[in-house]
């Protein structure tokens, strides 16, 4: 192995010995805790070591790192006290994601890290946003993201790698290459001969070094971070390597042949670089006998500190109150709208809106009002989007702001989330709701948890256009809100009139919290209303009590509060009491609990498909605390349980308001 030390003083060259040492003796520490059951578990990064501590030591301490489970060098090296990390391996309360997260799974602003997690490939498309955040402020920092030869078969490797290329971001794209994914060995992973030749698909430049010298790990990242920097381009960095133990340490190695074992501890990071040091006389016995008792001196000291930690404390209202990030009173009106429309008082000024409208009208308001409010989707540059709600925006805000995105679902997620981190707050709009499949383990996983993980916030909007009745087949028109309405730490909204549509989507931008807001597009031009034309909030979590009546009480919300107000008029002999949702999570259940009181019998009214839909949950709710206050069963009349049709009489047939008036007449007659 050659070293070029180049013009390092024996200073520099002492302190990276140090800092390579450092993770390799608290591994083996781990080790010994491990088998006497201190820890529960372990991914080893025993022989990859000078990967993670030439990388960060080659960034500025505020240059944003995102590593992986075996990258503990990134940690130390960052200065992240020993006996904190410990906590954290430990589950403790005092750790840095309080118990809730495990190992490397987790974050840290103040260290300028970002954990991964299990899915590997998702804090790809972070990188990208936060070196977004970066060109935006005109700052020169690159990001470092971590992935493994495993990881580079994941779509989300793809799309980060090629939003990267495509946006001209500063990212340094870091894959090691130890051999195996878990069990899985290159050559049934892929088929170039280098991973770094994907660079050149992508249209951008990589090098492939040796990632046991940490001399050429930290004069390589160095380089391309003054590439990366003065060109504005990102860069592939392939490091050859190999991990000494196994993916973790129940699963062994017997899957590795002996004689690799052999070739790579001649390989040893640390030993090498020793004998190199030794051989320049920058160390000497002596010299190095002490700095491995100081370091000895300091693990033992700081696992003493954190096995001492205080034993963790169960608390169910924290657990619950901290999965969402809390929210500052709001600097604009704010309006509970807990009976009809917003309260317009005489001096207000209102327009009357079309849906769609109102929704174009919010989202520009947000825009002037917030300068670090970033707006991405296919299509709505230029183009103004396929529904036409950002057409003009590129001429008021600029390209910057208002950014076209490849066919890159995740890595747009992903890249929110960065964009979040360093103080940005985003608008993602999907061009069909059906589409958010391609991202949802950004949401479900990395959007919605990582407050409750580790306290950072996610202040991301998911526009999601949705619905069916307007013949676009089984693509294009479903209303799949259930699927995130299950997931803690998300939001969901879903408006039926134009001025909540205004209202909501304002609330959503100023929350700190992940917001999906569904808008159905069967309304954008069919619904018109009054609309105030300041800017103001209608609050999330606060349904609207749409009329009053006293023999059926009928919770909806989107296109379903509509149906309802049709069904209601065309049917005067019947008392109609509609409480409209707006807010599917959080769920208003003392609007949800004074509807049941009005009338003792209830219909829940939704287009999603039955099975699984929210009505069975409200339904539920309303058995489990309502019960004494009813005169009937709580029904539901949804859409049928099969993908949503073209045919216009089959899709007419298919939505739930085509069996809306039988399940009425069935409702009045028990």
């Amino acid at each position: 192995m050659h070293f070029d030390s180049k013009d390092l003083t024996t200073e520099q060259l002492v302190h990276f010995y140090k800092s390579l040492l450092l993770p390799r003796m608290i591994e083996e520490k781990m080790l010994v805790l491990l088998r006497q059951g201190k820890i529960s578990k372990w991914f080893s990064g025993i022989g990859q070591e000078a990967i993670a501590v030439g990388v960060t030591q080659a960034l500025e301490e505020d240059e944003w790192i995102l590593p992986l489970h075996r990258n503990l060098g990134v940690f130390t090296s960052r200065h992240m006290p020993l006996h904190k990390l410990l906590m954290q391996w430990q589950g403790n309360q005092s750790g840095y994601s309080k118990g809730r997260e495990r190992s490397f799974h987790f974050g840290n602003a103040q260290h300028h890290i970002c954990g991964m997690i299990s899915h590997l490939g998702p804090q790809l498309g972070i990188a990208d946003g936060i070196a977004l955040a970066h060109k935006l402020k005109k700052e020169n920092k690159v990001v470092v993201v971590f992935t493994g030869e495993g990881g580079t078969s994941e779509g989300d490797f793809h799309e980060a790698v090629n939003v990267a290329a495509v946006w001209d971001l500063p990212v340094i794209f870091v894959i090691e290459n130890n051999g195996y994914a878990l069990s899985t060995p290159v050559n049934e992973q892929y088929r170039c001969e280098a991973l770094v030749e994907k660079a050149r698909g992508y249209g951008i430049d990589g090098v492939k070094i040796d990632g046991n010298n940490i001399l050429g790990v930290y004069d390589t990242i160095k380089g391309v971070k003054k590439y990366c920097t003065e060109y504005q381009r990102p860069y592939l960095v392939e490091c050859a390597t190999f991990r000494m133990r196994g993916h973790e340490e129940a699963s062994g190695t017997k899957y590795v042949p002996p004689y690799l074992f052999e070739v790579w501890e001649m390989k040893d990071p640390i030993k090498n670089f020793e004998q190199f040091l030794m051989s320049k006389h920058v160390l000497n016995k002596e010299l190095i006998d002490a700095i491995h008792q100081d370091l000895k001196d300091y693990i033992d000291v700081e696992c003493s500190i954190g096995f001492n930690a205080k034993p963790m404390h169960v608390d169910t209202e924290r657990e619950l109150q901290e999965v969402y990030a809390e929210k500052k009173e709001p600097e604009v009106r704010s309006s509970s709208i807990y009976f009809s429309h917003p309260p317009v008082q005489q001096s207000d000024e209102v327009s009357h809106h079309r849906f769609i409208d109102a929704i174009k009208e919010g989202l520009k308001q947000s825009m002037q009002q917030h300068d670090n409010l970033i707006l991405m989707g296919q299509d709505i540059a230029e183009y103004g989007g396929v529904f036409k709600i950002t057409e003009g925006f590129v001429e008021e805000f600029g390209k910057e702001r208002v950014r076209n995105t490849p066919l890159c679902e995740s890595a747009i997620l992903g890249a929110s989330l960065g964009l979040s981190l360093q103080g940005y707050r985003s608008m993602i709009e999907m061009q069909f709701a059906d589409f958010v499949t391609m991202g949802f383990t950004q949401i479900v996983n990395n959007l919605a948890k990582i407050h409750y993980r580790w306290g950072q916030s996610a202040n991301v909007v998911i526009r999601m256009p949705c619905g069916a009745g307007v013949g676009a087949g089984p693509f294009h028109s479903q209303t799949n809100e259930a699927w995130f309405v299950h997931t803690p730490g998300l939001k969901v909204v879903y408006p039926s009139t134009p001025a909540d549509a205004k209202g909501l989507l304002i609330a959503a931008i100023n929350d700190p919290n992940p917001v999906l807001y569904f808008e159905h597009k069967a309304l954008y031009r069919s619904v018109s209303g009054d609309v105030p034309t300041e800017y103001y909030e209608t609050e999330i979590g606060k349904a609207r009590h749409v009329r009053s009546g006293e023999d059926i009480s009928i919770i909806t919300y989107g296109q379903g509060v509509i149906w309802a107000e049709d069904y209601a008029a065309a049917h005067p002999e019947i008392s109609i009491d509609i409480l409209d949702l707006r807010t599917l999570a959080p769920l208003d259940y003392d609007a949800i609990k004074a509807a049941v009181e009005r009338t003792g019998r209830v219909l829940v009214l939704h287009e999603d498909t039955l099975i699984g839909g929210i009505g069975g949950e409200i339904a539920a709710w309303i058995g489990e605390h309502c019960f004494q206050n009813l005169d009937a069963p709580v029904l539901r009349c949804a859409s049928l349980d099969t993908p949503v049709p073209f045919n216009q009489e089959l899709e007419n047939n298919f939505l739930a308001k085509s069996r809306l008036g039988e399940t009425v007449v069935k409702l009045l007659r028990y």
